[in-house]
């Protein structure tokens, strides 16, 4: 199955982030139509910041791209489910839908731990579709842990 193209630019930007020896995480944000209009991979390591999650850097990048705090009819493709820092920053950027590859058991906050946008407190919650490119995401994610055990 082909990837969507936010999608695979959400992966060339995982594999960028794993051979910068960072967590293999990528993120996109595009309009309506699929545009790209920003990406990242994880930096925190790099930055020294612990909030530098591919996810907010690309949602940062987009709002100060389209000189909005509001991304709304905007998606945001990942290829790891987000944690909860990134679901509130999904929530809060009022992305309209979320792509996201791989489900994470033991930090994911989607479908997983809190289930972010399920709770009675969550504003805004995206339309979330998991599961595209999913093998793919596992078998960067197992390949870049393996490599540092």
């Amino acid at each position: 199955m082909k990837l969507p193209e936010p999608m695979q630019a959400a992966f060339e930007e995982a594999e960028a982030a794993a051979a910068r020896g960072e967590v293999p995480v990528g993120a996109v944000v595009a309009d309506g139509n699929g545009r790209v209009i920003s990406r990242a991979g994880n930096r925190t390591l790099e930055l020294k910041d612990p909030t530098a999650h591919a996810e907010v850097l690309a949602i940062r990048e987009a709002a100060r791209v389209l000189g909005s705090e509001r991304l709304a009819g905007h998606d945001l493709y990942v290829s790891l489910e987000p944690c909860a820092m990134c679901a509130g920053a999904i929530s809060l950027a009022r992305i309209r839908r979320l792509y996201f590859a791989a489900s994470d058991e033991k930090m994911g906050a989607v479908e997983h731990g809190p289930r972010f946008f399920a709770q009675s407190t969550c504003h805004h919650a995206p339309d979330v579709y998991g599961g595209i490119g999913e093998v793919r995401a596992q078998k960067l994610l197992k390949s870049f842990f393996q490599s540092r055990r």
